[in-house]
This record gives C-alpha cells, sequence and structure tokens, in this order.
C-alpha cells in the first residue's frame, strides 16, 4: 500500500508518520509540496496523479483560528478548495481520502455531545472553511474518512498544556475560561486511530464516513489547567512552580477575535462501535505527556 501523507510537521501530521508506517510505503510532505505550496491546486493535482497513491491522508490545514478571521480567502484555499481537489484526485485513482475536521463546526450552544448527524451552524471562518472541506469531499463521491476532533494536543508544537505549564512557573494569579467543555485529545490517540480505521475500512468499504474522534469524558479550560498543574506539581515538586490561584471565567467576560463553541463535546459511539474500539478517557493522554515533557527527559 502506498500512502501519501499532507502536513507531515503538524501535531497530528508528526504522530502518524509513526503510525502510518506499518501500513506501507509512506511518503509524507509539508504543507510545501513538490514543487510549489500546498494552496497551489493545479501544483497538488499534478502532484497526487503523478504519486498514484492507494491512501491519501490530509493532516494540512489552516488551523490558526484567530488568524483565519483576517485570513478568508486563505482558510478557504487550505481547508476546503485544497480537500476537494485531493477528493477529486482520490475519485480518479480509486484511492482512499483521510481528513480531519473540527468540533467548531457546531455552534455549541446546547450541553449534550453532538453526534455526526446532528445540525452544524460553526461561528468563526475557521469552522465555515472545515465545514466546507468536510462538504465538498463527500459531494465529490470519493472513499473517504472524515475525523472530527476537538482540543488537539501533542508533544510537538505550541498548545494549550505547554502554555500552561510556563505561566504556572512565570505567574501567581492565572485566569482560565470555565465555559467551554470538550475532551482534550492527543495526536498519538489520533494517528493511531487513523491507523486502525485505514485497515479497518480497506476491509470494509461499507463503513467509510464521516466519525467523531475525540478522547474519552469530559471537561471545561478552566479544570483542565488546574489538572494540569496538579499533576505537574505531584511529577517535579523541584520546580518552583509560582501560581497560587486559578481562577475561572465566563468566555463573555475574555477579550477573544474568534467565537468559539461553548459546546465540544463529541459522542464518539459510531467509531468506537464501527471500529471496535475503545477510547481512553482524557486523563490518561494528559498524564502521558505530562510525563514526557517534565520527567521523561
Amino acid at each position: 500500500m502506498k500512502l501519501l501523507l499532507l502536513g507531515k510537521n503538524g501535531q497530528i501530521g508528526w504522530e502518524l508518520q509513526r503510525s502510518l508506517a506499518p501500513l506501507g510505503d509512506v511518503v509524507a510532505l509539508d504543507r510545501q509540496v513538490i514543487g510549489g505550496d500546498i494552496a497551489d491546486l493545479d501544483r497538488l493535482a499534478q502532484m497526487i496523479r503523478a504519486m498514484a497513491p492507494d491512501v491519501i491522508v490530509n493532516a494540512a490545514a489552516h488551523t490558526a483560528v484567530d488568524k483565519a478571521e483576517s485570513e478568508p480567502d486563505l482558510a478557504m484555499r487550505l481547508n476546503a478548495e485544497a480537500p476537494e481537489i485531493m477528493a477529486q484526485e482520490a475519485l480518479s485513482l480509486g484511492a482512499l481520502l483521510v481528513h480531519y475536521s473540527t468540533d467548531y463546526v457546531f455552534e455549541g450552544g446546547d450541553s449534550h455531545p453532538h453526534k455526526e448527524g446532528d445540525a452544524t451552524a460553526p461561528l468563526s471562518v475557521y469552522g465555515k472553511t472545515k465545514l466546507e472541506g468536510e462538504q465538498r469531499i463527500a459531494a465529490t463521491g470519493c472513499r473517504h474518512l472524515i475525523f472530527r476532533t476537538s482540543w488537539v494536543y501533542s508533544a510537538r508544537g505550541s498548545n494549550f498544556i505547554k502554555t500552561i505549564l510556563k505561566l504556572a512557573q512565570e505567574r501567581e494569579e492565572l485566569s482560565v475560561i470555565n465555559d467551554q467543555w470538550g475532551a482534550p485529545t492527543g495526536a498519538d490517540l489520533i494517528a493511531d486511530i487513523t491507523s486502525h480505521a485505514i485497515r479497518h475500512v480497506v476491509a470494509n468499504e461499507q463503513d467509510m464516513s464521516l466519525y467523531h474522534l475525540s478522547a474519552g469524558g469530559e471537561t471545561n479550560w478552566h479544570s483542565y489547567a488546574s489538572y494540569v498543574i496538579q499533576q505537574a506539581r505531584s511529577m517535579r515538586p523541584d520546580i518552583a512552580w509560582a501560581v497560587k490561584n486559578i481562577d475561572g471565567v465566563e468566555t463573555s467576560k475574555k477579550l477573544a477575535c474568534t467565537r468559539r463553541p461553548l459546546n465540544s463535546r463529541l459522542d464518539t459511539g459510531r467509531l468506537q462501535s464501527t471500529m471496535h474500539l475503545h477510547l481512553p478517557m482524557w486523563q490518561l493522554g494528559v498524564e502521558r505527556l505530562l510525563y514526557t515533557l517534565l520527567v521523561a527527559d
């Protein structure tokens, strides 16, 4: 099996290089594809045709949520138009396209975990372009898997956990949003599930679909931050942790460029039952990353 991975240096892409390797020959490229940028749609199509992969895994995207508000055209190109080109080429080749979307396709004004068929109403340019990408892929009729994920973190790159660890050593008082709910999800978990799902749908074509993929359980950003600091103190009591108090604050009280859903809970029942999987609680992955960042080194 020949696999083409796009976006190899992102949080998910980096882990995919590891998880996809046992499936076959992996050609891993960054957003800068051979001879041009992934935003160059003609070049992107030519490159896919030349490589003729059996599986295209697209981990490339415009993921800077706030920046997307001032770059709507680029966000649309990367999050919707480029995936559509990938889907068209996948259809022509008979290849499988794996693509990642987001909880931001939902308005998040309720409190129940969102199912795949729930009504979408994105609040931001990022969410709108990611939803457009989903729809354009499906419209081509290509063989595809789409995973909506939430609150992604990894040992690579910047993320909430690393920010909180840094601030906890610099400030006595922290203020963290307490009314946005979801499940922190490790890029390593997403990558491992992706590999399993590819193997599954190769043998079970009828299961190609849209799935929600996040770790088990739920939390809010304030509780998440509190848990990170609690575990960090336990693992590394020798570090001079400055933080003494973590205040919870409502989203409406925070200055932000972009509206975000208050409810990012994703119902993963379809994925778990169809793929015969168990998704671990979010705390397990967070503890593992903290150990990597604070102890293993």
